[in-house]
């Protein structure tokens, strides 16, 4: 399941899902056993298996490891900095709740 706030911001408002290029993808289903955190599934698509990005929010901020996991190189992330200059102004506007 998503967390709905990510580091006291809205896990919706940080952009950090994978993508997959069909024209590679084989649908394997080794990135569906790899994350465990339920980002992808195998949907039935006209009586083929294909893999989807279902729960695009469950995604670890800043995780790509299944990227690397995929043997047809189909998976891609957002850029790694400039997710995080995201997260740098996101923080101005929902700042760290402290105690």
């Amino acid at each position: 399941m998503s967390e709905e706030n990510w580091h006291e911001i809205p896990r919706s408002e940080i952009l950090w899902y994978p993508t997959i290029d069909y024209e590679k993808c084989t649908s394997c289903g080794k990135c569906v056993n790899y994350c465990t955190l339920g980002t992808y599934e195998l949907q039935e698509d006209e009586g083929k298996k294909k893999t989807v990005v279902s729960n695009p929010d469950n995604c670890v901020v800043l995780c790509s490891g299944c990227d690397s996991i995929c043997p047809a190189g189909a998976i891609k992330h957002p850029s790694k900095k400039q997710t995080q200059e995201l997260i740098r102004e996101l923080r101005k506007t929902y700042p760290l709740q402290r105690e």
